[in-house]
């Protein structure tokens, strides 16, 4: 899955563009494409993953979430991957 930054976000507007780490171009990303509870923005600079779609008007972040705050060589902390499975694991059992 696709890693990079968010460049800018628009509140308003409910768009904004992601610059993907791989291939360093922007990707369009669209408030309904945010994966989170609650109101849905991104901030500049925040790290996030994505998938891709190719769309008529260039390449498009889908099904973005925002990554958690990273330790050291832009690895995740233990304890945030371990509180992610944890949190996966309660979703897939509730909805069981």
């Amino acid at each position: 899955m696709p890693v990079g930054k968010v460049k800018w976000f628009n509140n308003a507007k409910g768009f904004g563009f992601v610059i993907c780490d791989e291939h360093e171009e922007d990707l369009f990303a669209h408030y309904s494409s945010i994966q989170m509870e609650g109101y849905k923005t991104l901030k500049a600079g925040q790290a996030v993953e994505f998938d891709t779609v190719k769309a008529e008007r260039g390449i498009h972040a889908v099904n973005i979430r925002v990554l958690p705050e990273t330790v050291g060589a832009g690895r995740r902390s233990e304890t945030n991957a371990s509180n992610e499975a944890e949190q996966r694991q309660k979703v897939t059992s509730d909805k069981e």
